[in-house]
């Protein structure tokens, strides 16, 4: 008999995790609570890692087909007045094949080839459906959808995100935690001429210019916020354009451009922190639901998709699906901790609203910042498994 698998979640994990699954012959119903499409980031920027694991899924090329790719992996660091101060090359190799080093595509896009892979496969996508409760049984998993229907599946997958439903029904003491940080987002045209990533830091600040593909590009910057901060959304691009007003160079264009009717996003940055497992009999958690990251390593896409990947691979090794759960469990929170604690001190150290302290954090960085990269993708690679 077919194994019959439920997704709760259409984003990045979710939406992976469909792939991968109907891919090895599983029966895959994917839900999701939005009743369209609508993505929570402008864009986003995805490393050498995380196109390995879309490589692995059949989907890189689209990928970077509808993204844009910097094929150098230059990430140029700025000073608030434009002048540089230190470049970084991010790696082009991982799971020995060369990916692209820098993938920027719009979230929107990244979906698109996502879903005409999810319509091949021939995945059920039902919008506007979550889940309202479920039975975990040690051999199944009943679940009741707000839709008022009924599924009988051999494995859930939890994939819907930070305020995870179905974490909340079954680990309800695992709630997400405020970073102290704020990210603002704004969508803008592409100057022929702006072709690299760029990093703009200042005290207490950071902003970033990111293409996204041949037309455009976003901007994206973290700041302090306070806890339970709260801003109207009329006011976004006002606040955005004041909060990052220092930084002039390259930004100054596109800051000084933002109106009320410009693209702009505000999200808290939060995070979830939870040992292992991740599963209680067939219901699992992944993505989001189970290691949402602060976004300063830039690999909470590649993280998820790496869940999808995995997941896949263990199911299509004829594991018994208990033993691929435990093995799942095993694999993935050792990684995921590691992304989560660097991108933590990544965050921190460019808190640093002090001046001199700030001076000092960024001499540093001229005599380790390459180091400093290369390490974290080589300890990437050896915890994958």
């Amino acid at each position: 008999m077919t194994p019959r698998v439920l997704v709760v979640g259409a984003g990045i994990a979710g939406c992976c995790a469909a792939i991968a699954l109907a891919r090895i012959g599983w029966a895959v119903t994917l839900i999701e609570k939005q009743s369209a499409w609508q993505f929570q980031s402008s864009g986003i920027f995805v490393y050498s890692n995380g196109l390995a694991q879309f490589r692995a899924l059949g989907v890189m090329d689209e990928m970077v087909a509808a993204g844009f790719p910097i094929a150098d992996g230059r990430n140029v660091y700025l000073n608030p007045d434009g002048s540089p101060f230190l470049e970084t090359f991010y790696p082009s190799r991982f799971e020995g094949n060369h990916q692209v080093p820098i993938l920027g595509i719009r979230r929107a896009d990244m979906h698109r080839v996502l879903s005409r892979h999810l319509s091949e496969l021939g995945v059920e996508v039902r919008l506007g459906c979550t889940v309202e409760q479920l039975d975990a049984l040690p051999a199944r998993v009943d679940a009741q959808l707000s839709d008022g229907s009924r599924v009988v599946c051999d494995l859930l997958l939890g994939a819907d995100g930070i305020r995870s439903r179905v974490r909340q029904l079954l680990w309800p003491d695992i709630e997400p935690r405020y970073s102290g940080f704020g990210v603002w987002r704004s969508v803008h045209q592409r100057p022929a001429d702006l072709a690299d990533k760029i990093m703009m830091m200042a005290p207490g600040l950071r902003l970033g210019i990111m293409p996204i593909s041949q037309s455009q590009l976003y901007l994206f910057g973290t700041v302090p916020e306070p806890a339970g901060a709260w801003f109207a959304r009329e006011d976004w691009a006002d606040l955005m354009r004041s909060r990052f007003a220092v930084f002039r160079g390259p930004a100054a264009q596109f800051l000084d451009q933002l109106t009320a009717q410009s693209e702009v996003l505000y999200t808290a940055v939060e995070e979830v922190v939870m040992a292992g497992p991740w599963h209680h009999h067939r219901v699992l958690l992944i993505g989001d639901a189970a290691h949402a990251s602060t976004p300063f390593m830039g690999q909470g896409g590649a993280m998820a998709v790496q869940d999808a990947v995995v997941l896949g691979r263990l199911l299509a090794s004829g594991l018994p699906l208990d033993s691929v759960l435990d093995r799942f469990s095993e694999a993935r929170p050792p990684i995921c901790r590691f992304v989560q604690e660097v991108s933590r001190q990544v965050g921190v150290s460019g808190a640093q609203s002090d001046a001199l302290e700030h001076a000092r954090i960024l001499d540093a960085m001229r005599s380790t910042a390459q180091q400093r990269v290369d390490d974290f993708y080589a300890q990437l690679e050896r915890l994958h498994r």
